[in-house]
């Protein structure tokens, strides 16, 4: 209490009732996969530029003499097409994976490397373009990204300039025809251009380039010409690439939603891990794919829920059909980046109470197999969520049912209302901690919680006519023991009755003779 030592008049603030709970973000989510290019530890990410800005596009790569085309950058632009707002990528590299460079002969002559490790660093073309007054002058120093799949060979001419292609020692090309060169560059997916100060050029990479760094200062008798990146690699993805991140995830507390694009060999390990992070966390909530080219009776034989039972996840089948704009063709693609994008939507224009279903698919031409009602007939108690072609109603995801066996939890929206409780009521009431436990505290606590859940119940979140039938929050001598007391415990109560979906909308029609009585 503060000492009062002369005659006046005094203010005090104090504080008394309630203090209000804000309700947390619901729809903040993480993708783990590979991406074509950029920062390799977890990385917010607010809309698609800035995805393909710094992670790039949809890519290719050679693996075992097959090409791969990972599905993480159709994942996330799926997600901001469908109402995502921000999410975090976590870029995972296979062990070995190497940086592209190109080394000078010259003792004195710099490294160029990339800016992340991949095989997109063997597509970075620098043109070292020189003066139209003097040709042994550099005005400009400009950095390329090639799209995958560029074909070099129109820029050989004749047999004379094949040393176009970095082979051994010979790297530098300074005879090249102009006319080619524009061509090949107009298509370039990234263009930086500089201009030429040898002095500078190093610190002007560091600073401002999101594709190339330059190890020291260019020599002085650096010459105009073509230099192209090479000896970039992926790596062999594993398990252990994706679960360095879950230190870094654990304490991310923004993140509701987690997700892992199908990858062939290890996303049959992967997902157990993904459950067992948001199963210890509690408060995130995980979207699985299946396998590609599976049918209603290959998930039947092998349902999901047998092998990932959980309350904190979400199975969904088929792939979908997208736009590719590396084959300018349809692909079939894994659907839970784009689940999560509805996810986040349906957070945003009815709140996490309602079902993430019956809602559009915005991005997709096609489904890679066609559910008939039959078939979800069978999916359906066993946990799969069906995405639907619908008559006059386009794609729409058909399903809202967690794989948890327990009934208590069977739907997603029951799931990941109470995430959003639980989480919003335990940030809400830090306040509360070393606070004197005795009845005054007990009174603020339960009107704190009260009038969130008041709130939430207003927005149609929770069952009843009234609030005391929605929800009762109970902090006295009945939800604490003496030895509680003793051992700085201060226990709190609380239930709520959640809304379910109307899975089953059911009218029962009969014919009625006006007039005669009504018996049920």
């Amino acid at each position: 209490m503060p000492e009062y030592l002369a005659p006046g008049v005094y203010i005090e603030e104090i504080e008394i009732g309630a203090k209000p709970i804000e309700g947390v973000s619901t729809s903040t989510a993480v993708f783990l996969g590979r991406t074509e290019r950029g920062p390799t530890e977890p990385t917010l990410i607010t809309s698609l530029t800035q995805f393909h800005q710094l992670f790039g596009g949809p890519f290719s790569f050679e693996a075992s003499q097959q090409e791969v085309t990972p599905y993480l950058p159709y994942a996330v632009e799926g997600f901001f097409l469908n109402g995502g707002k921000r999410c975090f990528v976590c870029r995972t590299l296979g062990d070995g994976a190497t940086q592209a460079t190109f080394t000078f002969d010259h003792e004195d002559g710099p490294t160029f490397s990339a800016l992340s490790p991949g095989s997109w660093g063997n597509r970075l073309l620098v043109v070292a373009r020189p003066s139209e007054e003097n040709a042994e002058n550099i005005e400009t120093f400009e950095v390329y990204l090639l799209p995958p799949g560029t074909d070099l060979s129109p820029l050989l001419g004749n047999s004379q300039q094949k040393a176009w292609f970095r082979q051994e020692e010979e790297n530098l090309v300074i005879n090249f025809d102009p006319v080619v060169l524009k061509r090949l560059l107009d298509k370039a997916r990234v263009k930086e251009v500089y201009p030429f100060d040898a002095s500078q050029l190093k610190d002007q990479l560091e600073r401002n380039s999101l594709l190339i760094r330059m190890e020291k200062d260019l020599p002085s008798d650096f010459s105009p010409g073509l230099y192209l990146l090479g000896g970039g690699s992926e790596g062999e993805l594993k398990l252990e690439n994706y679960t360095s991140f879950f230190e870094t995830l654990a304490k991310t507390e923004e993140i509701s939603l987690v997700y892992a694009p199908y990858e062939e060999g290890v996303y049959e390990s992967l997902i157990p891990r993904l459950l067992a992070h948001c199963e210890g966390l509690m408060d995130r909530f995980l979207v699985i794919d299946p396998a590609p080219n599976q049918k209603p009776n290959d998930l039947l034989q092998n349902p999901p829920r047998d092998r990932w039972e959980s309350k904190y996840a979400a199975f969904y089948y088929p792939w979908l059909r997208v736009y590719d704009p590396l084959s300018q063709g349809l692909k079939e693609v894994p659907p839970g980046g784009h689940v999560l994008g509805v996810f986040a939507r349906t957070d945003t224009e009815r709140g996490v109470h309602k079902a993430p279903a019956n809602e559009p698919i915005r991005g997709v031409v096609g489904l890679a197999y066609v559910v008939g009602k039959g078939e979800q007939e069978t999916l359906n108690p066993k946990g799969i969520n069906c995405i639907r072609a619908l008559p006059a109603r386009g794609i729409r995801i058909w399903g809202a049912r967690t794989l948890s066996s327990d009934p208590l939890w069977k739907y997603v929206n029951v799931r990941r209302l109470f995430i959003f409780l639980e989480k919003s009521i335990e940030r809400g009431v830090q306040w509360v901690v070393f606070e004197p436990n005795s009845p005054r505290l007990w009174a603020r606590v339960r009107q704190t919680i009260s009038q969130f859940l008041t709130n939430v119940w207003k927005d149609g979140a929770l069952m009843g006519t009234t609030p005391e039938e929605a929800f009762f929050v109970k902090c006295d001598e009945t939800t604490m023991t003496p030895n509680d007391l003793e051992n700085g415990r201060l226990v709190v109560l609380v239930g709520v009755a959640p809304v379910k979906p109307a899975e089953f909308v059911i009218f029962r029609i009969a014919q009625w003779s006006g007039g005669s009585e009504v018996t049920e």
